[in-house]
């Protein structure tokens, strides 16, 4: 009997726990995560339809996506091929000068975006940059320029897919690759039949990473770009410049591009963790 009591008790305060635990974490989920996301949209739609699709119809405002979206696919381009490159090596290979590789690949994450930008300043600035004569011979302007941008959110966005894909691979090692290798197939066929298919939601979930993360980078951005509009702002730019000016409206219209672009993000991003857990 008293073991019975004690078993009920028990059960009882670990239900309590349980629904106690489960709702702050719903409560918090709402407050900074679901009113915050309505928000924007409210306010974005907050002065009609009309407004709405003026204000992310604008024509600057339509470079600023243009912008945005030529910097994220060179990102997810680039960042891919790096990422797979790196991860098969680390993953699949025994070298010296391992262990400083990976040190490398996290330094974007150790390395606050502001001082990244300054650190591109100080290289490819035309004026006191350390590449200036050079720059300043082959006539090619990079800060303050689009190519400053894409190479500042290429910094900011490198370790995303390389990060997601080492400890997958690490775990699965090298025995299909090897059955591959020793059945006749190609070092190309055994990537693309046997390694790709193993790591592709990783992958996946490695892009969504960097698109999300190129699409609204501000810091490294902002430094680099000069703020030029119809030339160097991007979307998370743009915003800032209409919210300065008192353009609420439009600020929030062009902000809530973003916002669908990370609901999109979300939405693939958890299919692909399912994925791979699964």
């Amino acid at each position: 009997m008293a073991i019975s009591t004690n078993y009920k008790r028990a059960n009882k305060g670990s239900e309590f726990v349980r629904v106690a635990l489960i709702s702050i974490a719903v409560i918090f989920f709402v407050l900074i995560l679901v009113i915050p996301l309505l928000s924007v949209f409210i306010k974005a739609f907050g002065e009609g339809v009309g407004l709405y699709f003026a204000s992310i119809s604008d024509p600057i405002a339509l470079k600023a996506v243009k912008l945005t979206l030529i910097t994220v696919i060179i990102s997810v381009l680039f960042n891919t091929v790096f990422g797979l490159a790196v991860a098969w090596a680390v993953a699949k290979f025994r070298f010296k000068g391992k262990n400083l590789l990976i040190t490398l690949i996290d330094l974007p994450f150790a390395v606050s975006p502001i001082v990244a930008g300054l650190i591109f300043v100080l290289l490819f600035s035309t004026t006191h940059g350390i590449f200036a004569p050079v720059l300043n011979a082959l006539n090619l302007k990079i800060i303050f320029a689009p190519p400053g941008i894409i190479i500042a959110t290429l910094f900011v966005t490198l370790p995303f897919v390389a990060r997601e894909l080492i400890p997958l691979m690490e775990a699965q090692g090298t025995t299909e690759e090897e059955a591959a290798l020793t059945l006749g197939a190609s070092g190309w066929k055994t990537f693309l039949y046997v390694t790709l298919p193993n790591i592709k939601w990783a992958l996946i979930y490695g892009v969504m990473l960097t698109t999300a993360r190129a699409a609204g980078e501000f810091g490294a951005v902002s430094v680099v770009s000069g703020h030029i509009r119809g030339l160097t702002n991007t979307l998370p730019l743009q915003v800032e410049i209409l919210y300065n000016e008192y353009k609420f409206t439009a600020a929030f219209a062009v902000a809530s591009l973003l916002t669908v672009i990370a609901i999109i993000n979300l939405i693939v991003k958890s299919v692909s963790d399912w994925k791979i857990r699964k």
